[in-house]
């Protein structure tokens, strides 16, 4: 193992940031960070990724760069949630998002055996990532989504309730950990009831703390006491944590206080990145970066800007010079990291094998939870099956609708997938700002055909899409609405008399809903959030709670 005592203070600092960059390839400033700042890893996104064996290569020249220079093996971390969150979606076999599997789990044997589907999707997750050299997933979200006005959550959730969400994340935590991957459990103390997203803004929550240790903290607790390795901090106010107004990343009352001391948490706690909104615009990145050590935290996380970056390791190791920060504080914390990166083998022999990925087994596993998922909330006409006959398929393209979204590669076509089992299909995509501007091009098609499908998007929170439906509502034809993320959209169409819920809109959630809606599958999923008091959550049409 590294030896902390043969490590300058400076080296130390620098272990305690996870740092972005630009590109697919190591750039000198990249490689800067590893030799001369010794940075103690790097987080992937979508601009660092160009297909599988490119990334097990960049892993793989990333940690020959640290050993070289004899630095501590990288962390190389990334957000793969699974469904609408992720960052590499080609070559893989990427599962279902977190709502998605927790409203295909069968709970007919009990909610322990159910979470069996968060176990699977992560240990599939996880052994892919670890073939590509990524040793840490900011994965499973244990937020409860108890807010349909929640931006940023959503169907990234498992659900609503806390011991749903707590037993899916233990088994989501141990199933990423047993591939060796580093689980991160977020966002600490609960993102869910939010309706202001942290990337832009700071949230507040104004829950007393009986509240808070009721629901939000449960999954957590849950979490700490079978072991999870990481704990990542919200950029969220909670007015009955602290008494000053600072986000919990910046408060010692929590990190320390809360988390580490009264719930015993001894693993590793890292930031959300520093330079989203509720930070950047309120303290800046910098001198909240010192902030949040000062706080308790042991791993700062800087996604984008190299300068801040730098700074923020100069700033930390001034703040130790200045008494503000003490050197066996910092020491705690790269213990805490090194044992860690122990822990998981970081520090033996780190080879990415793409090969390993996207196996036909893996992608079976997918496809399996997949189509356990779509969820048929009603249907009061009977439309499903589709009848063979000329439809028009539209669906609403996935956009980037809060700032853990990034862009997505192509838009996603039901119709196409509709095509594809053999339907007769006018198909259209419109893109999320154009929905309005398309509305007369969209109704002219309606005019040609017998049955309409809609897929929406976030349509709760873009009005345009709700009037769209009220619209080919009108026409009297049959009408069949299918949510392609969030399923609240029913809360806006209350007297839709067919509605599918998707939970997201990923090439193999279309393959799903198509198969679906022809009846080639029976629906089997259960909504894991209520759609206002008719449809509460464990609702399926037909199979009621």
């Amino acid at each position: 193992m590294t030896k902390i005592q043969a490590m300058t203070l400076r080296e130390k600092i620098g272990q305690m940031l996870l740092c972005g960059f630009e590109g697919t390839e190591v750039t000198e400033e990249l490689k800067a960070l590893i030799t001369e700042h010794r940075i103690g890893g790097v987080i992937y996104f979508a601009r660092n990724v160009a297909n599988t064996q490119q990334v097990a290569g960049l892993s793989n020249q990333l940690q020959q760069i640290a050993m070289d220079a004899g630095a501590a093996p990288l962390w190389i971390s990334i957000d793969q949630e699974g469904g609408m969150v992720a960052r590499i979606t080609e070559g893989i076999a990427l599962m279902p998002g977190q709502m998605a599997l927790a409203a295909g789990a069968d709970a007919s044997a009990g909610l322990n055996h159910a979470a069996h589907a968060a176990y699977e999707a992560a240990w599939v997750s996880g052994t892919e990532l670890r073939a590509l050299g990524i040793n840490m997933n900011f994965a499973p979200v244990l937020d409860i989504n108890n807010n349909p006005d929640n931006p940023v959550i959503g169907v990234r959730s498992f659900g609503e309730s806390s011991k749903l969400v707590a037993e899916f994340g233990q088994k989501a935590i141990a199933g990423f950990q047993d591939a060796n991957v580093v689980a991160t459990a977020k966002h600490f103390p609960g993102h869910g009831d939010t309706s202001v997203d942290s990337h832009l803004d700071l949230p507040t929550i104004q829950h007393d703390q009986e509240r808070i240790r009721s629901v939000e903290l449960v999954p957590f607790v849950q979490a700490i006491e079978n072991g999870v390795d990481a704990i990542m901090s919200s950029h969220i106010y909670f007015p009955a944590l602290e008494s000053e107004k600072l986000p919990v990343t910046l408060s010692k009352s929590v990190l320390t206080g809360l988390l580490r001391e009264e719930l015993g948490y001894e693993g590793v706690i890292m930031t959300d990145c520093m330079e989203m909104h509720a930070i950047s615009e309120h303290y800046g990145t910098v001198s909240a970066s010192v902030m949040a050590v000062e706080a308790g935290a042991d791993l700062i996380l800087i996604s984008h800007r190299r300068d801040l970056q730098i700074e923020a390791i100069a700033a930390i190791e001034q703040a130790v010079s200045e008494g503000r920060l003490t050197e066996a504080q910092i020491d705690a914390s790269v213990s805490r990291v090194l044992a860690l990166k122990e822990r998981r083998g970081v520090l033996g022999p780190q080879l990415g094998e793409a090969a390993e990925v996207g196996t036909e087994a893996h992608c079976a596993v997918a496809q399996r939870l997949s189509e356990a998922s779509i969820t048929l909330v009603k249907d009061e006409r009977q439309l499903l099956p589709l009848r063979r006959t000329r439809t028009l398929a539209i669906a609403v393209a996935a956009a980037v609708s809060s700032g853990v979204d990034e862009a997505y590669a192509g838009p996603a076509s039901l119709g196409a997938a509709l095509t594809e089992h053999g339907l007769d299909v006018i198909d259209r995509v419109l893109p999320l700002q154009k929905v309005g501007e398309l509305r007369e091009a969209v109704l002219a098609d309606a005019a040609h055909v017998e049955q309409i499908v809609i897929g929406t998007y976030n349509a709760r929170f873009h009005p345009a899409q709700v009037e769209l439906v009220r619209d080919l509502q009108a026409l009297g034809k049959p009408l069949v609405v299918v949510a392609l993320r969030v399923p609240y959209d029913l809360l806006e169409l209350p007297d839709i008399s067919t509605f599918v819920a998707a939970y997201e809109s990923r090439p193999l959630a279309l393959q799903s809903i198509a198969r679906c809606l022809l009846g080639e599958l029976i629906p089997q999923g259960r909504l894991p959030v209520s759609l206002g008091t008719s449809y509460p959550a464990g609702w399926k049409w037909g199979g009621g709670l």
